[in-house]
């Protein structure tokens, strides 16, 4: 065993010392880690199934909670025998198999911090999670949907001046081998961590640039873990499918993998998204719950009506990413059988859910509220000044479990949060009377029309309402007469419509003439980010170049 070179993580986390109390006598914090999480919930649950799916070598795997906690304290020990110590991050890319699951556990098991990379990364990405983390380890699969991340590793190896450790499941050629560093013991010898301490770095859910990192305590993840658990209805009969990379926010705490094991129910991981695979899950495992973007949902949604599966077990759709308009959630119910949840949160903090048992007027049209009592929500216009119930503005917040720092990222901070450490979402919504949040859209997504303001999200609800119109997202584009227009992507079911009739059919739904669509493209489908949030950057890139073409 080496002793590790690699700078310390400060655990600085940037909660004042007044709230940090303030929340631990609230009894939201507690001395939880996730060092303990596993070990405890196999004391209770020991034989029941926690995860069920596909492993590295494709064949399928059940592990009960005894045996996930037996194979992360074993990988625990080997990864401490391989140079990997407490303290050390180590980027996880890892796809929707058990051995992510074992890993993330494994991980926390020995006190060192996962940074979490999506499967769609690629050089520029991970080679900056790496230098950025000073990682002293990398984690992928051999190979995933066609892709050899080995090669990947090598290229990330050859640009970095402090090279990680790559380790990989399968088959590893010339790197460490994930199944060589399962110990025949458990690891033994452990350095306890303080649950105020940071647990893990996240990505930001920016669809420009290179995430930031978010980095998330103990204490105030497990704390959104418990409460989304709670406000979700999840318990030892949740069977909840995980569709999306298991590595994203909202399937790993909303409630996702960490709230269904804090209950006792079970995780079963998709090998992909798609309505066959997926629909296959749902009747083969009883899934009660599954997480969707819109996207998603929506082709789930026209998949149903011919799909011969028995979805009769699943009781409730949660959808979040991005919004879902009230036209596309109002078909939840009768094409699907089941509950929609919108679900409306950040990897930096803040979650609201509808309620299972809300109208269903509320459950179609807003994006919930808030799980915490201290959960501090704030609406103000572009000078900071609160603005009034039912009015549109921008989106503050601060509370238990939302960060008050980017890791690393003192000028971004400065603007990211208030002096009072409010964190500015940049997110576009409005209060009801009753507490709970309608997001409008993006405010970078708000388009300034000479002067009247288009929310994107606005008309894309209106397109939806169209039958012959499968997705909608509504970008700006350059117009040197009035700053900004507006144009429509939209991807049609059956026979195409003609720009002109969309733009009939708008306006007899009462939208105000300067928010019709200026310009309408068809395309057969979205580019789309590594979580599957359509990629509004791409489409305002490739109307750019169509723009500029003579």
């Amino acid at each position: 065993m080496t002793t590790s070179l690699r700078a310390p993580l400060s655990d600085t986390t940037g909660y004042p010392a007044s709230f940090a109390e303030r929340y631990r006598q609230a009894g939201y914090w507690t001395d939880e880690t996730f060092q303990q999480f596993l070990g405890a919930r196999a004391a209770e649950f020991e034989d029941a199934v926690a995860v069920v799916g596909p492993d590295a070598t494709g064949g399928d795997t059940s592990l009960t909670y005894r045996q996930l906690t037996d194979r992360a304290g074993r990988l625990a020990a080997g990864l401490l025998e391989s140079g990997i110590h407490p303290g050390d991050r180590v980027v996880v890319q890892l796809p929707n198999i058990v051995e992510y699951v074992e890993v993330v556990f494994a991980l926390f098991r020995l006190g060192a911090l996962p940074v979490f990379a999506l499967p769609a990364h690629r050089e520029h990405e991970v080679s900056y999670f790496c230098s950025f983390t000073d990682a002293a380890a990398y984690i992928v699969t051999d190979r995933h949907s066609g892709f050899d991340y080995r090669a990947l590793a090598r290229q990330v190896v050859s640009s970095s001046e402090q090279p990680p450790t790559v380790i990989v499941a399968g088959d590893a050629q010339e790197f460490v081998a994930l199944d060589d560093l399962r110990g025949s013991m458990p690891i033994t010898v452990e350095s306890p961590v303080d649950a105020e301490s940071v647990a893990f770095l996240q990505l930001s859910g920016g669809t420009t640039g290179v995430s930031k990192l978010i980095p998330r305590t103990h204490a105030d993840y497990l704390y959104s873990v418990r409460e989304s658990a709670r406000v979700c209805g999840v318990d030892e009969h949740t069977r909840m499918l995980v569709v999306l990379p298991a590595a994203h926010n909202f399937p790993m705490s909303s409630p996702g993998i960490l709230g269904v094991l804090h209950a006792g129910g079970r995780v079963v991981l998709a090998p992909d998204p798609s309505p066959d695979t997926a629909f296959a899950l749902i009747e083969r495992e009883g899934i009660t719950m599954v997480s969707l973007v819109p996207p998603l949902a929506l082709a789930w949604l026209a998949a149903a009506a011919r799909t011969e599966r028995d979805l009769s077990s699943l009781e409730v759709i949660q959808v979040g990413g991005a919004k879902f308009s009230a036209e596309a959630a109002k078909r939840v119910r009768p094409e699907l059988g089941c509950t929609v949840q919108q679900v409306f949160g950040m990897a930096e903090g803040l979650v609201n859910y509808t309620r299972l048992d809300d109208p269903e007027s509320i459950l179609v049209s807003t994006q919930g509220r808030p799980i915490s009592p201290d959960d501090e929500v704030l609406v103000v216009d572009e000078h900071d000044v609160p603005v009034a119930v039912g009015t549109s503005g921008h989106l503050l917040t601060r509370g238990p479990y939302t960060i008050r720092g980017y890791y690393r990222a003192p000028e971004h901070n400065s603007t990211a949060f208030t002096e009072d450490g409010f964190y500015r979402t940049g997110d576009i919504v409005r209060l009801t009377d009753d507490g709970y949040l309608v997001v409008e859209g993006r405010a970078k997504d708000q388009i300034n029309r000479g002067g009247e303001k288009v929310a994107a999200e606005e008309v894309e609800n209106h397109l939806l309402a169209h039958p012959r119109v499968a997705d909608v997202a509504v970008v700006s584009m350059p117009d040197p007469y009035l700053g900004e227009r507006t144009c429509a992507f939209v991807v049609v079911l059956g026979e195409q419509p003609t720009q002109g009739e969309l733009k009939k059919f708008v306006r007899g739904r009462g939208l105000a003439e300067y928010k019709v669509p200026d310009k309408v493209m068809f395309v057969e489908h979205f580019p789309v980010t590594g979580v599957g949030k359509i990629s509004k950057s791409e489409l305002r890139r490739a109307l750019e170049k169509t723009l500029a073409t003579p």
